[in-house]
């Protein structure tokens, strides 16, 4: 199964999926994880530079089809938080959203989540407008 990192700087986990500059691919077979790329997102307003201080979007709603089309092929999505509408268009798309609150590094935040499993209770959510 491949699981998905969001990420700022290919290192550290992001803590807003929406605001990632991309997400570390990793290909998880039982406890064993093996980095395998990092794919830029350059699908999100936010990761174009189209929102203003407010999070408000400059060329209307925006969608989250992209962002999850690049992470078509992935099972399980961590990172710090993230809004309820990107949370639902992962989980449409039978793709796993889990906030793993207080971690920084990607790989600490997958040792974690292979550690203590992944039930997502929507904690780490945010009320975002989008």
């Amino acid at each position: 199964m491949k699981i998905a990192v969001a990420t700022v700087d290919g290192i550290s986990m992001s803590q807003h999926f929406g605001q990632s500059a991309g997400f570390i691919i990793y290909e998880v077979e039982g406890e064993s994880a093996n980095r395998q790329e990092v794919r830029t997102n350059d699908r999100t307003p936010h990761a174009q530079g189209l929102c203003n201080h407010d999070g408000q979007h400059e060329h209307g709603q925006h969608s989250h089809t992209g962002i999850v089309g690049l992470l078509e092929d992935c099972g399980v999505v961590l990172c710090g938080g993230m809004g309820g509408g990107a949370a639902q268009a992962l989980k449409a798309q039978g793709i796993q959203p889990v906030v793993v609150p207080g971690v920084t590094s990607a790989d600490e935040a997958l040792a974690r989540y292979l550690k203590e499993g992944g039930n997502s209770t929507g904690a780490g959510f945010c009320a975002c407008k989008h």
